[in-house]
């Protein structure tokens, strides 16, 4: 069987060409051999977004949108927040496999070495108001972190990669913790080694004038299942900005610093924050019905709701509705889940929203259970940049490994003026009264 080819005939000339089909792909360069004139630069795609590019090749995370299918490495998301741990699933991002039980003892040891920060992070942090918000701090220090880690600089290392890949998973909690305490006028928590990741972060976060801090078992199982449903999400808006960074050569702490800039931004990480401030204006079960009339109206959002990717339920907005009541148990229910699931409910029997395939997203259950927990919204994009950075991590490490690798450098469509006649600035005034209307 001949290999597979795009038969494209351009009207302008005449001419045919047999673009090469690969994985039900393309290369755009193959396109520039088409041109109405030999001395053109060439034929492009004009795709704003990206929604339809592939600007890499990945074995990281698979992800079928049509059936609700997410997968790590070929595993299902929905077999590891049930069975792994977060720093189970962080090896398996960054290696490739699962790792047996004395890689894991080894590997959580590591982490555990690496989590102290060097003390000048405290004095950076101490420069910031009370009242600055969370992720800037976290913008900011990771990206100072590039300053005291020279050794970063040293990227075509694999073994000095892996150190930075370390220092950073096991960093991003305690700069995390900081930012939290800082804002609430407390002292620094130091890491606890003989606590799980999650169960340290926990200590870090909220331990008062205790000797020793004492996770509750429920809390920190299903935040460490936040971290894992958040540890990748193939090439999102975040991830492609960490290997456009990193393209330049960037260590992977100015790297990690732009990609968390980016998950700053409230249409990248900002979701969970919109859906509590929308069941907040609900306010009750009443209000709902008029809600949803506005919704259809197009006066309203219903935030949660829909994803770019997924056209049918997001199989972790699934898993953390799952574990929601068992925190409840813990911290009482938080009033707004009533309202969420009657939303929930409307979405997935009405005409309306089975049509436009709007289904319940990760964000719709996530900022629930956060402010259930005791944090603020603000802190809601940090807790999802600490699940993240292994998978800014693990797409850095497959990019620098990847021969094709290549500078960031897309083309644009230029539609300004053609080449005009420079005035003097003495002649402006007069040139511009002459050519208005």
């Amino acid at each position: 069987m001949d290999d597979p080819t795009l038969k494209l005939s351009d009207s302008r000339t005449g001419k045919s060409f047999d673009i090469p089909i690969s994985n039900s792909t393309v290369r755009a360069m193959d396109l520039r051999q088409i041109k109405e004139d030999p001395e053109e630069f060439g034929m492009m795609t004009y795709d704003p977004g990206y929604t339809n590019t592939a600007s890499c090749t990945s074995r990281i995370t698979y992800i079928d949108g049509d059936k609700g299918i997410l997968r790590y490495r070929g595993y299902p998301i929905e077999k590891l927040a049930e069975t792994c741990t977060h720093t189970e699933v962080c090896y398996l991002l960054l290696y490739g496999e699962l790792p047996t039980q004395s890689e894991l003892n080894n590997w959580d040891l590591e982490i555990k070495r690496h989590t102290m920060v060097h003390e000048n992070v405290k004095k950076f942090m101490d420069g910031f108001l009370y009242d600055a918000h969370p992720m800037g701090m976290i913008v900011s220090t990771v990206a100072a972190l590039s300053t005291l880690y020279r050794d970063a600089k040293n990227i075509q290392s694999r073994t000095n990669r892996r150190l930075q890949q370390l220092r950073l998973i096991s960093k991003m909690p305690t700069i995390a913790a900081y930012a939290y305490r800082h804002s609430l006028g407390l002292p620094y928590v130091y890491p606890d080694p003989d606590l799980s990741y999650t169960e340290n972060f926990m200590n870090m976060l909220w331990r008062r004038a205790e000797p020793k801090f004492q996770p509750n078992a429920v809390l920190a199982k299903a935040l460490d299942v936040l971290f894992i449903l958040h540890a990748d999400h193939e090439q999102n808006c975040s991830t492609s900005t960490m290997r456009t960074i990193t393209s330049a050569n960037a260590d992977p702490y100015i790297g990690v610093s732009g990609a968390a800039g980016a998950l700053y931004g409230p249409l990248h990480g900002g979701a969970n924050e919109a859906v509590l401030t929308m069941l907040d204006e609900i306010g009750s079960m009443e209000k709902i019905p008029n809600f949803i009339k506005e919704v259809k109206e197009g006066e309203r959002r219903l935030m949660g709701f829909g994803h770019r990717v997924y056209k049918n339920y997001d199989p972790r907005a699934q898993i953390i509705k799952g574990i929601a009541d068992q925190v409840f148990e813990v911290t009482g229910k938080n009033p707004k889940i009533e309202l969420a699931r009657e939303l929930e409910r409307i979405a997935l029997e009405d005409d309306y929203f089975i049509k436009r395939r709007l289904y319940p997203n990760v964000d719709f259950y996530s900022g629930i259970i956060y402010e259930a927990m005791g944090f603020s919204p603000e802190m809601f994009t940090v807790l999802f940049a600490i699940g993240r950075t292994v998978g800014w991590l693990a797409h850095w490490e497959e990019f620098m490994e990847d021969p094709e690798r290549r500078i960031a450098r897309p083309r644009q469509l230029y539609l300004g003026s053609s080449e005009r006649d420079f005035v003097e600035i003495d002649a402006r005034l007069g040139k511009m009264q002459s050519e208005r209307p």
